[in-house]
């Protein structure tokens, strides 16, 4: 059995002009909005006023939907109707959360940092929090700058810190202060108080 065709959907130009077809899955796009409500057939007929028999011909190209139908399947949707024929330019996920208690992040340690991941229960992050316990002195313990992808923005828990970056002269920092930077750029952080300082990071993964 041959997979039907999808739906061409006449769309008229802004400037006027003759209204020319744009060939649109409608029947996949509907399914897709109503799967990511995690509504079945009946669910998504009901919230949109029709027959369930009719919105299964509409999700499986059988028929073409009249423009009052259109409507229908937006309200009940709550989105538009040109929503309908315009997928989003890129996948959201909305309505995530997640919870990380004090000190049941996954710890990471190195012989200058030691991390405490935040939020590892959540995939396809983009931006990545962690807590820092600087255990570094000076910059002599250092492998060279650090250097990475992304942003980073930089806040002072406690203790002080010297921040430290290729372009710029060393910044005394304590409780509250805060910087963000670009992370390219070479940079260290090491504890200037008595105590190990400690901030919080937040690296963009973009």
């Amino acid at each position: 059995m041959s997979e039907p065709e999808p739906t061409l959907i006449r769309l008229a130009r802004h400037d006027g002009s003759r209204e020319v077809p744009l060939p649109v899955d409608l029947g996949a796009r509907v399914r897709d909005l109503r799967r990511a409500r995690d509504w079945t057939l009946e669910q998504a007929a009901k919230q949109a006023g029709l027959a369930r028999s009719t919105l299964s011909k509409i999700e499986n190209g059988q028929m073409s939907p009249t423009y009052d139908a259109l409507k229908k399947l937006a309200h009940g949707l709550e989105i538009s109707v040109p929503q309908l024929f315009t997928p989003p330019r890129a996948e959201k996920v909305n309505g995530r959360m997640t919870v990380t208690l004090s000190g049941q992040g996954a710890a990471q340690a190195t012989a200058t940092y030691e991390h405490e991941l935040l939020a590892g229960a959540l995939t396809k992050k983009r931006m990545l929090p962690y807590r820092a316990t600087i255990r570094a002195r000076t910059l002599e313990e250092f492998d060279g700058w650090v250097r990475h992808d992304g942003e980073e923005f930089l806040y002072v828990l406690t203790g002080t810190i010297r921040l430290c970056s290729e372009f710029y002269e060393p910044v005394e920092m304590r409780r509250g202060d805060s910087a963000y930077y670009d992370a390219t750029m070479g940079h260290n952080v090491i504890s200037t108080s008595q105590e190990d300082a400690t901030i919080l990071w937040v690296t963009s993964l973009d």
